[in-house]
């Protein structure tokens, strides 16, 4: 369904620094930069992208949006955790942790990155 995630920055230099850090917590490579300016992650068949916006305005975050990245296990969802909050991410929402309900039951971590997106590592705990 999905091709990519992109996710507005103002300043590439600092969400580098933290995104290079979230994704090698769980095995991903750094940031290719394209010929925009713009950071461009792949992992496990995924595409995540950084960019100022094309329109000139400041970047901010979408109320009630959430960009969710798939782990193996909670082990690695609590590594992505603490290198988010180690390279200035924000914890919220609960501890990382099971929560239970209409979609079985989840391992999840959340934290907003340095312009305030809101991310979430997941795992689906077996059955």
């Amino acid at each position: 369904m999905f091709s990519h995630m992109m996710v507005g920055s103002n300043d590439i230099d600092r969400s580098k620094t933290f995104y290079d850090a979230l994704f090698g917590a769980v095995g991903g490579k750094p940031a290719i930069t394209d010929e925009h300016g713009r950071l461009i992650y792949m992992h496990n068949g995924g595409i995540y992208i950084i960019t100022k916006p094309i329109n000139g305005e400041p970047a901010h975050h979408a109320n009630g949006g959430t960009v969710g990245f798939a782990m193996s296990g909670p082990e690695q969802a609590d590594a992505w955790h603490a290198a988010g909050v180690a390279n200035g991410g924000t914890a919220c929402e609960n501890p990382p942790g099971v929560r239970t309900g209409g979609m079985g039951s989840l391992y999840l971590a959340y934290l907003r990155d340095l312009d305030g997106n809101k991310l979430c590592a997941l795992h689906r705990m077996p059955a």
